[in-house]
């Protein structure tokens, strides 16, 4: 039982477990949490989708049953795509006992009646597979499982029996179509042993000078900003924001002088050495 991680935190978790992972759009706020709360959280819950390129599916949903359907999709090649973040309509309602086997990491029992909200209750992930026993798991996609679920346990402190699949949650379902023992093998293996290494921090390319053009709208000048704001350069009475404007300029003439630049090398126009030293995360 845990209060879920922030976005950032869910990413760093991942990333410290060596998974691949790809955003798409607003995902960090894209998310059902209208409908009720998400959290406390218990456990991970894994599904496969019973199609094949799943992933606009798995943001925009259905016309039966709105997005986002996870937080995120495994694809064939390993990727973890990361396409909401909160409540999200994966689970349905499913089995009180077995709610409390994972909160208590229990064995788990058969489900019993459909009666606890597990959208509410569960980390929901997506894996790129038709179900019909046909179509292979790579080796590639089954290792992102196995490292996206142990991220998540390593992160709240939970064994593998926190990790469950939908067919355990309910009768209703069959999903995912691979030994959820054989997965949770894995998973507590991997949690006996230290996280792979960490991989390298990536940082945005220089988008040269005349990006950085009076009234520019991207998420890049927020990113920017913030980096200026934590090397304590920020020059704003309001934001960081995506419009590239004075305060903007002020704050990068500021980090332009913080590393000796003067006269018209401080112009807080970013360029290529100066920004390479701003070291602006990747998004």
């Amino acid at each position: 039982m845990a209060a879920p991680l922030s976005p950032a935190a869910l990413v760093r978790a991942l990333r410290s477990e060596g998974v691949r992972i790809a955003v798409h759009g607003d995902w960090q706020t894209h998310n059902r949490n209208h409908k009720g709360p998400w959290g406390p959280v218990h456990g991970v819950m894994l599904h496969h989708t019973a199609g094949r390129d799943s992933l606009a599916v798995c943001r925009a949903g259905t016309p039966d049953l709105p997005g986002p359907l996870c937080i995120g999709l495994l694809a064939k090649d390993g990727t973890v795509h990361l396409v909401g973040y909160g409540r999200t309509n994966h689970a349905g309602s499913g089995s009180a006992a077995v709610l409390e086997a994972v909160r208590t990491e229990a064995a788990l029992p058969t489900p019993g009646p459909d009666a606890v909200d597990g959208n509410a209750r569960f980390y929901g992930f997506e894996i790129e597979n038709l179900g019909n026993g046909r179509d292979p798991y790579p080796a590639a996609q089954l290792d992102a499982a196995e490292r996206l679920a142990a991220a998540l346990c390593r992160a709240h402190g939970w064994s593998a029996r926190s990790v469950i699949a939908h067919k355990e949650w309910t009768r209703r379902k069959i999903d995912p179509s691979f030994s959820m023992t054989s997965m949770r093998n894995r998973i507590a293996a991997r949690l006996g042993s230290l996280p792979a290494e960490p991989a390298p921090p990536l940082y945005e390319t220089f988008p040269g000078a005349a990006f950085f053009a009076p009234g520019r709208n991207s998420p890049l000048v927020t990113a920017v900003g913030r980096r200026l704001v934590a090397e304590g350069c920020g020059r704003y009475a309001v934001g960081p924001g995506p419009v590239w404007g004075e305060a903007d300029r002020r704050s990068y003439a500021a980090w332009q002088r913080r590393l000796g630049y003067s006269g018209g090398s401080a112009d807080g126009i970013p360029g290529r050495a100066s920004w390479d030293r701003l070291r602006v995360p990747r998004m």
